[in-house]
């Protein structure tokens, strides 16, 4: 049987099979991921672990020139989709705009980052994209650790960087964003 890394790299070089054979392999760690993003989410949120699933799924299959090299580069991927499509949802719902209930994610489950239980998904957001503007790096270290859920050494391997640069990394980037985050 094939292997999720030998799939991805078939669907890069144009067998639309792959995909196919790719879809049940990838689903239900897929369906894990979208339930812990929602499980740190708001209990009035409308969307289901599924629909974040199918609309990560549409995007991902939609990404033009995609070069997937392994199972953990696709997982980040499909992460870092998965906060997108969060952050679309609540913008659409307009909670900030019409100084509705803000819209928040726990951060337990990231070693609380911000240093208390929840923070607005919008301030988190800003931040990020800030934090990418001058540190990139350290940004995907915290999107793939974070919303991807991947270890120090599945973090290291997607970016190709050592165990000790991630780790230095992962302690910036989560006191930079606590830092962001308390003001």
């Amino acid at each position: 049987m094939e292997g999720i890394t030998q799939l991805l790299v078939k669907w890069s070089d144009g067998d639309k099979t792959a995909l196919d054979r790719l879809v049940p392999l990838v689903y239900d760690e897929l369906h894990k991921l979208a339930g812990a993003y929602l499980r740190r989410e708001r209990h009035n949120i409308t969307l289901q672990p599924t629909d974040l699933v199918n609309e990560a799924y549409v995007r991902l299959v939609g990404q033009q020139g995609a070069s997937w090299q392994n199972r953990t580069q696709f997982f980040g991927m499909a992460a870092k989709l998965m906060r997108h499509i969060l952050v679309d949802h609540a913008r659409k719902r307009g909670a900030v705009r019409r100084g509705g209930d803000q819209y928040r994610i726990s951060l337990t489950k990231a070693e609380r980052v911000a240093g208390k239980q929840d923070v607005d998904l919008f301030r988190l957001d800003d931040a990020l994209t800030l934090l990418d503007t001058t540190h990139p790096e350290h940004s995907r270290v915290i999107e793939l650790r974070f919303f991807g859920g991947l270890t120090i050494e599945e973090t290291a391997e997607v970016l190709g960087l050592s165990h000790a640069t991630v780790e230095r990394h992962w302690r910036f980037a989560k006191a930079w964003l606590r830092r962001e985050l308390s003001k």
